[in-house]
């Protein structure tokens, strides 16, 4: 395959580890202490094989075609246009509902270092979110250099709370192992897939690199590598430093604390504050961009359309900050735990994945097409465990079949084959 990308091995397993990381690492590893103890770090582990499979596929699916519609362009190049729409809407729809929720996160560490309570966090919060709303109405965008530099800081950070707290480990903090059951592995499994959302981030690396046949099994060992290092390196420090605070809202800071003493909340708070504008920024304007393409017209009347993408961000503020009102709302009442509030925006993410290997499995062939299909398998069970965010998911796709059809979202900007798809090394490319 010809390409004209310049991107280095080094610099594009970076963005890729950028776009697996994030605000959502200070959340889970206490959320899945809480709901399964010491044997979340079996859901971990689970989350890690799902993970592999997911890689493979998407890096199937991005050397194969090249798209601006991303997921939502995969499904409907594997399963049609209904099936397409439903899914992009599934992914807004997790972004509106997943804005709020990572402030949420960011204001919990903002309220442990003003020792503050459930008050100071939910106020903290809608803060965050009234600045990241404002930011990205006012035009302001994360840049690709903003969020690989918080990315590195957010990796320090779990390095030296992981090494620095180490000492403070604990066998005795491993037991009992299963207090709650071997169903909550399955519960943590369904939450920790947050965790899993980014690895549909190689489809646009895949133009970019000098030479993918060579780079992009590459590029996608190093990001799984590093990222399975942090995912069980923090999940372990947290059972084995904390005990029975394992489940605390904001693990980091607590882990900070052990490692550097009272400066750690601060450093955490500031480090959970910068990552939750910038990343909830970066998705609001990823998702503006698949709303206008939603909305765009097909044919000559797409092509002449001046690009869109200003009211739909428009939208898509005024509907997150509504959202964020409901869920801030729910929190401040105590009808809304945070388990609760996690589970519909996973769910949401986990039924876009869906649909992508389900169409990952008419689309690809040979041992790839077998693994989409394990993928299938295995994210369909872990989404039996979301409960009643099920209902929410039911909602969406329903809304997102029956609506009027706009463009096809393979047209123009969306999904083609690649003039001349190279073979990449078995393994962990495409056959």
């Amino acid at each position: 395959m010809t390409t004209t990308g310049n991107l280095s091995t080094a610099r594009a397993s970076a963005l890729y580890i950028g776009a697996l990381l994030g605000p959502s690492l200070l959340l889970l590893p206490g959320l899945a202490a809480e709901l399964a103890g010491p044997a979340s770090i079996l859901a971990w582990l689970l989350l890690l094989i799902v993970s592999a499979m997911l890689a493979r596929v998407f890096t199937a699916l991005g050397t194969r075609f090249r798209s601006a519609g991303g997921v939502a362009a995969y499904t409907e190049a594997g399963l049609g246009p209904r099936a397409g729409r439903a899914v992009a809407w599934c992914f807004l729809a997790g972004v509106i509902c997943g804005a709020p929720i990572v402030c949420l996160i960011g204001g919990g560490y903002v309220a442990v270092l003003l020792g503050g309570g459930r008050g100071a966090s939910l106020g903290a919060a809608a803060v965050l979110l009234v600045a990241v709303i404002a930011l990205t109405l006012g035009g302001a965008r994360a840049t690709a250099a903003a969020q690989l530099v918080l990315i590195c800081l957010l990796v320090l950070l779990v390095v030296v709370a992981v090494v620095g707290s180490a000492p403070a480990a604990r066998t005795a903090n491993w037991q009992p192992f299963l207090p709650h059951g071997w169903s909550s592995i399955g519960s943590a499994t369904s939450v920790l897939m947050m965790s899993a959302v980014g690895w549909e981030a190689i489809a646009p690396l895949t133009t970019r690199l000098r030479d993918p046949r060579r780079q992009l099994p590459r590029v996608i060992l190093i990001a799984f590598v590093v990222t399975m290092i942090f995912y069980l390196g923090l999940a372990v420090s947290t059972l084995s430093v904390l005990g029975p605070q394992a489940g605390s809202a904001t693990p980091l800071s607590d882990l900070l604390r052990v490692a550097v003493g009272p400066a750690g909340p601060a450093i955490a708070a500031v480090a959970a504050v910068a990552l939750t504008l910038a990343c909830t920024n970066a998705y609001l304007t990823g998702a503006a961009a698949l709303a206008a393409a939603l909305r765009a017209p097909a044919g000559p009347a797409r092509r002449a359309q001046r690009p869109a993408g200003e009211r739909e961000s428009r939208l898509l503020q005024i509907g997150t900050g509504a959202v964020g009102l409901i869920i801030l709302g729910g929190a401040a009442t105590g009808l809304l735990s945070t388990t609760q509030l996690v589970a519909l925006p996973t769910a949401l993410f986990l039924t876009v994945y869906l649909g992508c290997t389900a169409a990952a499995t008419r689309i690809l062939r040979g041992g790839t097409r077998v693994i989409a299909g394990l993928a299938f398998g295995t994210v369909a069970a872990i989404l039996c465990f979301a409960g009643w965010a099920l209902l929410g998911v039911l909602a969406v796709v329903l809304l997102g079949a029956i609506l009027p059809q706009g463009a096809d979202l393979r047209e123009g900007s969306g999904v083609r084959p690649n003039p001349a798809p190279s073979r990449v090394p078995a393994g962990l490319g495409m056959r």
